[in-house]
């Protein structure tokens, strides 16, 4: 067997050769593209020796350690047949701690780490999994989707401050800071002044463009309070903050354009998928919720050996701490953020889609559970039907997934 510890870096890779019983057989700083590659296949075949030729033979003897799962260089060695585990950087800090107490550090003392990280420990890693590159498509555009949708949040907040600081009867005026209408009028008029002259008429285009009821009652509201009399800055205060909202204003019709764009393409990179059926079939999922949950639990039926371990993935099992006669039940809080994000999502809406849901959420309140907890469990019970559903191939039954709960909830 040949260990190879690759500590990985934009534009170079430092890479080391170890053999079963820790020896370095070579190692070196390797250029991030093809001709780097060529050479780490160079120094795997002349490790492995001359003798070899059979190309299944070498890429079963070798086994990497990388501290990524992402990019073109890992998907090149996935595809040479390698063995590639991605290391949690968490985890190589703390095997680094068993090996180096003084906190001494540099790429090719990484390198070193990783490849005896994955000779004495590969039976405790997990080997990348093979998903399919449909998976891997909608992963980019549902990860990118959300990104946006965090950034449009972030600057609306940068917004409300702003409007807060200088402009306050415009948080009155406007609920939805990112809505269409209120980001055309905070175009046309970002400081007071210019917001008390709005017609009646301006106010109400807009608001017939972005499609709302009761136009005129609103528009009057709207009107209403922009000219009511309100704390202010100095004028050239107020020109200044106007400036920044207006800028932020344009950032967010933007934002706004490009994530209905990429809505778009999430619902048709998952549309196209072969588990999109099952997927949907569950209580709480549309294509959007279902696509990000397709993406960060993957489309490898292998990579998950139970339930349980989907569910640790997932984390929404809870973690036990025991030592003598203290025992902790506690929620785990390293995570993927995106996943966790997507199941509490799924599991609140399938309370008003599921009768079964309802049921389990109910019985968890009933126990005491506060709301946060209980979700959390019915998040943990989806995730679980999720998966065997994704095993058998069959799509969501509630009358089979909620069975006992349903029949207790009738008593």
């Amino acid at each position: 067997m040949l260990f190879i510890g690759d500590d990985w870096a934009e534009d170079h890779h430092d890479v080391e050769l170890m053999d079963a019983a820790g020896r370095r057989l070579a190692k070196a700083r390797l250029p991030e593209g093809m001709a780097g590659m060529a050479r780490l296949h160079a120094m795997i075949g002349q490790a492995l020796g001359d003798d070899i030729e059979d190309d299944d033979v070498i890429s079963a003897r070798v086994r990497i350690g990388i501290e990524t799962d992402r990019g073109p260089w890992v998907r090149a060695l996935v595809a040479a047949g390698y063995t590639v585990y991605a290391v949690n950087p968490l985890q190589a800090a703390r095997y680094r701690e068993r090996l180096a107490v003084s906190g001494a550090k540099s790429d090719a003392a990484d390198a070193h780490m990783l490849a005896d990280m994955v000779r004495t420990d590969s039976h405790q890693l997990r080997p990348m999994a093979g998903d399919t590159a449909d998976a891997e498509a909608v992963k980019v555009v549902t990860r990118m989707h959300k990104t946006l949708i965090w950034e449009r949040t972030r600057t609306s907040q940068r917004m409300r401050h702003a409007l807060r600081e200088y402009f306050p009867a415009a948080l009155q005026a406007f609920d939805d800071l990112d809505a269409g209408d209120t980001l055309e009028l905070l175009a046309k008029a970002p400081d007071p002044v210019s917001a008390a002259r709005l017609s009646i008429n301006q106010i109400s285009a807009a608001l017939k463009r972005a499609r709302r009821r009761d136009v005129t009652a609103k528009a009057t509201a709207i009107q209403a309070v922009l000219r009511a009399e309100h704390l202010g800055q100095p004028a050239v205060v107020t020109a200044a903050y106007a400036s920044t909202v207006r800028a932020l204003t344009a950032l967010l019709v933007t934002l706004n354009e490009q994530v209905k764009t990429l809505q778009g393409q999430v619902e048709a990179h998952f549309g196209r998928h072969p588990d999109a059926e099952i997927i949907l079939s569950q209580p709480g999922l549309g294509a959007v919720l279902g696509a990000r949950v397709l993406a960060e639990f993957g489309d490898d039926h292998t990579r998950y050996i139970s339930a349980k371990a989907r569910k640790n993935y997932a984390a929404t099992s809870p973690i036990t701490r025991a030592s003598g006669k203290k025992k902790t039940v506690a929620a785990r809080y390293v995570h993927n953020d995106r996943l966790v994000d997507a199941l509490m999502t799924q599991a609140f809406s399938a309370l008003q889609k599921s009768p079964g849901a309802r049921a389990y959420y109910d019985r968890q309140r009933a126990r005491g559970a506060g709301h946060n907890p209980a979700l959390r469990q019915l998040a943990n019970r989806l995730v679980g039907i999720l998966h065997g559903c994704l095993k058998t191939g069959t799509p969501y039954n509630e009358a089979t997934a909620w069975s006992a709960h349903l029949i207790d909830a009738a008593a």
